[in-house]
């Protein structure tokens, strides 16, 4: 029978996205006659349910109208497999299972429908069964139509004689769904101030620092195209693929516009709609400043409202970039170990050069000598503590509150690249567990991840949602605990101590009461080497002394101590060590940001 007519389009409607179909095969409609029957009269409510009020029937055996009514319900679930079950053994001769749902799916792909839902059937007086159907598209609004099912066989021997156009409403034998599909101009990105980012077809903007955080525009990648699809971008379009340009793509990109043929037959057409400014929470001195303080090395830098969430400014590979945290991480493990009971501020250890564990001895940055109490072994940094506490804390509860952090799950910026720290099983020894609660071994971090640590310890033990939507700037960020907040303000003096008196006073600042941490990543190591002067003949190698490149340089911090106002996190790869490389660049982002 021909497909139906009258198809409209009305208006758009609220976003959604598609059920997934399920693929299972059941037994042949042959082998299921005797249940129709017996399913029909609680699948006849169900029907009515459907049409959200009365359902006329105009004869017809109960077998076929259940047998209808399932595949109209199984419709509405995008159940393709059960849809396909009952249609006539030359149809599923034909078509197998998994050809029948591509073709549905096609349809609605092509549509850029959001959601279908068939109503309530009706038979006609040709022994065929008319269905109105009405979908939801992204670009064409909502679309109404009818389509008619034709049913072969009598009793229980009926079946759906499904044909290809029965997918769609307003098709007809022989009819094949197409759109066209033009896309506006791209929208202009704006700072947090308004000022232009990005703009016009070259994306060109006058602000300095700009280009480190606006990204690239380019042709669609292949583990984007069928998503993008779905929401009408054409093949051949222009997309967001790195920095702001990337995780702001949905407002940029605008609403595309075209034509939804059936055959050659017009059945909805829309123009392309270019979206209003766009305007991200960047702030442009802070951008200018994390850009400058950078320079030409490679790192990253990341600057956030702990408060809201907002990101201020990112420099270099604050988002992309991986390296072994180093004692930076050393704020997670001093949480849970404080959230486990395993430490108090009060508590005193040993001074040492360096602690053995598994027989091995961890030691000392350069084989200085530390300890005191906690927060003094904080404040300079200890591995011969820190080591230690790792492993008594335990592999389990460590991984377990790195993950409460962020690690392991990919972030709430698209694109950023995912910090990772291995399961517990996979660590290893008690020398294992205490390398990775110093931020070695094989932990991982961005920038980005080391910022929202630190911005969790100065809200109180409460991980932010960050965002670079200008939508949201002003607003409370969504927060989720972590830790609690006797051991988030112990951490907190902790922090403060190591810029007060400890490894980061290069990042202190007048009048305002900093708190960070320090981080130098062995990237080779730096441990069994001896100056130069002092080698014997078939001593340890020398070490050179003048050598950075051998180390990844990191600092944390938030400011003021008290209320914090922002969060920097800074990353230098082979530059030295955290307390004279990166904490002065930190200490020019704070002064900027709380300017």
């Amino acid at each position: 029978m021909a497909g139906t007519v009258c198809l409209v389009a009305v208006g758009a409607g609220p976003r959604s996205t598609l059920t997934p179909a399920r693929h299972a095969r059941r037994p042949p409609l042959r082998h299921r006659r005797g249940r129709l029957t017996r399913r029909a009269l609680p699948l006849l409510v169900a029907g009515a349910a459907l049409a959200g009020g009365a359902v006329v029937v105009l004869g017809g055996s109960d077998a076929e109208r259940t047998l209808v009514r399932e595949y109209v319900a199984a419709w509405n679930r995008q159940d393709y497999a059960a849809m396909w079950e009952r249609t006539t053994d030359a149809v599923r001769e034909r078509t197998d299972a998994a050809g029948f749902a591509r073709t549905h799916r096609r349809a609605l792909d092509t549509a850029t429908a959001q959601s279908l839902r068939a109503g309530a059937p009706r038979e006609r007086r040709d022994g065929a069964w008319e269905v109105p159907v009405r979908v939801r598209t992204r670009i064409f609004g909502l679309l109404r139509g009818r389509v008619v099912l034709p049913v072969e066989g009598e009793g229980d021997e009926a079946a759906v004689a499904w044909r290809g156009h029965l997918t769609f409403p307003g098709l007809q034998p022989g009819d094949r769904l197409r759109r066209t599909t033009t896309m506006p101009e791209r929208a202009t990105l704006t700072a947090r101030d308004g000022r232009p980012l990005a703009a016009g077809p070259e994306r060109t903007s006058s602000l300095p620092g700009a280009s480190a955080i606006v990204g690239a525009v380019g042709s669609v990648p292949p583990e984007r195209s069928q998503a993008l699809r779905r929401q009408g971008v054409p093949a051949d379009a222009q997309v967001g693929l790195t920095g702001l340009e990337r995780i702001l793509d949905d407002q940029l990109r605008g609403t595309p516009g075209g034509e939804l043929r059936a055959g050659r037959r017009l059945i909805a057409e829309v123009p392309a709609r270019r979206a209003q400014r766009v305007r991200s929470t960047i702030a442009p001195s802070v951008q200018e400043a994390a850009v400058t303080a950078l320079g030409d090395r490679l790192g990253g830098v990341v600057a956030l409202r702990p408060r809201t969430g907002e990101i201020l400014g990112v420099a270099g590979i604050g988002f992309s970039g991986l390296q072994p945290p180093g004692s930076t991480f050393k704020v997670v493990s001093a949480a849970a170990a404080l959230q486990a009971g395993k430490v108090k501020a009060s508590d005193r250890f040993p001074v040492a050069t360096s602690a053995t564990l598994s027989g091995v001895e961890l030691e000392n940055a350069n084989g200085e000598s530390c300890g005191g109490t906690f927060i003094d072994a904080f404040a300079h940094s200890c591995n011969s503590v820190f080591g230690p506490l790792g492993a008594r804390t335990g592999a389990q509860r460590l991984v377990r509150t790195a993950e409460a952090f962020g690690f392991n799950r990919a972030p709430e910026i698209p694109g950023a690249a995912t910090s990772t720290i291995p399961q517990p099983d996979d660590i290893g020894d008690d020398l294992a567990v205490g390398s990775t609660a110093i931020g070695q071994g094989r932990v991982q971090a961005s920038p980005l991840q080391m910022a929202l640590v630190t911005a969790t310890v100065a809200l109180g033990g409460r991980r932010p949602v960050p965002t670079l939507d200008g939508r949201r700037i002003g607003e409370r960020a969504q927060t989720t605990e972590v830790i609690g907040p006797r051991a988030a303000r112990t951490l907190r003096r902790a922090m403060v101590a190591v810029v007060a008196g400890g490894t980061g006073k290069s990042a202190a600042l007048g009048g305002v009461q900093v708190a960070g941490k320090t981080g130098t990543a062995e990237l080779k190591t730096t441990q069994g080497c001896a100056p130069p002067e002092e080698v014997p003949p078939g001593g340890p190698a020398p070490c050179a002394p003048d050598d950075q490149t051998d180390t990844t340089a990191w600092f944390v911090a938030f400011a003021p101590a008290r209320e914090p106002e922002v969060a920097v996190a800074v990353m230098l790869v082979g530059a030295g060590t955290g307390g004279d490389s990166a904490a002065p660049v930190a200490r020019q982002v704070l002064q900027t940001a709380l300017r």
